[in-house]
């Protein structure tokens, strides 16, 4: 099962869409704190819909909690600052992929740490960033997609009409 991770997040709005991408791609949602806002807020459920009661979230009071409980992952760090494409990796079933909190990102002595899986996703150079749940959603599905998207329901259908 893919992994996400946010580290720090302060928009609302933006973890319930991750958690309501979650789970439609079937993935893990883990939060470390602090957070900029409560898990209980009205935006966050409003954002997410009626997904969030189906979402795998896990909470961990801090970066080093979270390493302690979860070692030996297969993590990527997606950054705008990283060296690597991150179309260009191979993500396992299981991987971790971690994003920053949307004002600073993953700080930067975290990333020196992993310098092979920090990545990025191309964009112009007049731009700073993508906004965190559609960057989340870029990343998660090319990962889904290198391991034939397991479990995902594959077609779809009409409900007044039939595909010819």
């Amino acid at each position: 099962m893919m992994n996400i991770v946010l580290l720090e997040p302060e928009i609302p709005m933006n973890t319930g869409n991750i958690g309501r991408t979650c789970v439609a791609a079937g993935a893990r949602l883990h939060l470390i704190e602090p957070l900029g806002f409560r898990l209980d807020e009205k935006m966050i459920k409003r954002s997410g819909l009626d997904y969030w009661d189906a979402l795998d979230l896990h909470v961990y009071d801090s970066y080093r909690d979270f390493m302690e409980k979860n070692p030996g992952l297969d993590i990527y760090l997606g950054s705008t600052k990283a060296p690597n494409d991150y179309s260009q990796v191979h993500y396992s079933p299981d991987s971790y992929i971690m994003f920053g909190k949307e004002s600073a990102g993953i700080p930067e002595e975290i990333l020196a740490q992993h310098p092979d899986r920090a990545i990025r996703i191309p964009m112009m150079p007049t731009i700073r960033s993508l906004n965190l749940s559609n960057s989340v959603a870029i990343v998660l599905y090319e990962a889904l997609r290198q391991n034939n998207f397991p479990g995902m329901q594959m077609k779809g259908s009409l409900t007044n009409y039939d595909w010819k």
